[in-house]
């Protein structure tokens, strides 16, 4: 077996996700765990993602937090398979996204990955996004690199889409190149206008945003930002889209209930989505989701009207699991790191070329 662990910590700020998997001739989930960020924790990591007082500082302090964590987790795996550090070849961990502007040339992950190879005795690849990003691309979205890959012999015509905070989408076209995108909000929105006012961290099902009503004229103003009519290579982040963005557009309108507000940001999420694939003009078969929104059935709904002709389906009809999608795609660049395996794409990212991704820490 070569046996690996991905970590994935998205933009939804929910917690980390941790996989193992064997990557022999081709990837297979042995066990998985998700560990919750701590409140005080994820609070911290919310604020860093715009600019604050004393940022480095607290940057600093931050991610070796998130790292302790991180090793806590991949502890619990190793003790339940008996495994020793010494049988894993190596972590692939994407970090926490605090910063993504690639219009200015960068992307900020933190996860203090020296620190993780010191905890877990394992060596640690991270900053997958950094070289392509000094190739011209925008660094995001990677996913779609191995989503092509795991799917190669896929006869059919399909898009896997990942909802996580943002959407990203990966067209699959048998004998074509992969192509892809941020297509823009996936639960951000959602999630921070339901925590303000109802106290909870998400939105389960969509039955909040099931029990609104679509308000029109907040749906055709949100969707007047230009990111939704600029074609990829693009990729997006809470730099653009954030409760405060929202709260602006709001003043702009007569008051309206915080129901059909959730409502609303739901119809944006999957107008965005199905708007972005039905420009590609492709003859799509299946759109198979994964993430965090592949479990709100709400959203699902509303895609699979927006859609007609396409079957909207979760991963796991694939064989992978819609909740690890994201966590093995970073054990896999792992791999490809360290085997010197060119992992990023150029039709999706906008990159020069092809480029080797990733910096390792050796145990």
């Amino acid at each position: 077996m070569a046996l690996y662990i991905g970590i994935m910590s998205g933009t939804s700020l929910d917690g980390l996700d941790i996989c193992l998997v064997d990557i022999t001739q081709d990837i297979r989930l042995i066990d998985s765990q998700f560990l919750g960020f701590p409140a005080s924790l994820r609070q911290e990591l919310l604020e860093l993602c715009q600019p604050c007082s004393n940022e480095l500082v607290r940057l600093s302090v931050a991610e070796q937090e998130w790292a302790r964590l991180a090793a806590c987790g991949i502890q619990l795996i190793l003790q339940r398979q008996t495994l020793s550090p010494s049988d894993i070849i190596a972590i692939g961990s994407h970090g926490q996204t605090i910063r993504h502007q690639p219009e200015l040339g960068f992307s900020v992950q933190i996860g203090a990955p020296a620190l993780l190879a010191e905890l877990t005795g394992i060596t640690v690849t991270s900053h997958f996004r950094q070289r392509d990003l000094a190739a011209g691309g925008q660094g995001a979205p990677l996913v779609p690199a191995f989503h092509q890959w795991l799917f190669a012999n896929n006869l059919q015509a399909s898009a896997i889409l990942n909802i996580g905070g943002f959407s990203n989408v990966s067209f699959l076209l048998p004998g074509q190149p992969v192509s892809g995108f941020d297509s823009g909000p996936g639960n951000v929105l959602l999630d921070a206008w339901i925590q303000k006012n109802k106290n909870l961290p998400y939105d389960k099902n969509g039955d909040w945003a099931r029990s609104g009503q679509i308000n029109q004229s907040l749906l055709q103003l949100l969707l007047q930002q230009p990111y939704f009519a600029i074609g990829g290579p693009k990729s997006t982040g809470r730099e653009l889209f954030n409760l405060g963005w929202l709260e602006q557009h709001l003043t702009q309108l007569d008051v309206i209930s915080a129901e059909d507000v959730q409502a609303t940001l739901a119809e944006l999420t999957a107008v965005s989505i199905s708007s972005s694939i039905l420009e590609q003009q492709l003859l799509l078969q299946t759109l198979a989701v994964c993430g965090g929104g592949a479990h709100n059935s709400y959203l699902l709904e509303r895609l699979a009207q927006l859609l007609p002709g396409i079957t909207v389906t979760i991963t796991d009809s694939l064989g992978v699991p819609a909740d690890w999608m994201e966590a093995m795609a970073f054990a896999w660049l792992a791999h490809c790191c360290l085997a010197g395996v060119p992992a990023n794409r150029p039709e999706v990212t906008g990159a020069r070329g092809l480029r080797v991704l990733g910096a390792v820490y050796p145990v």
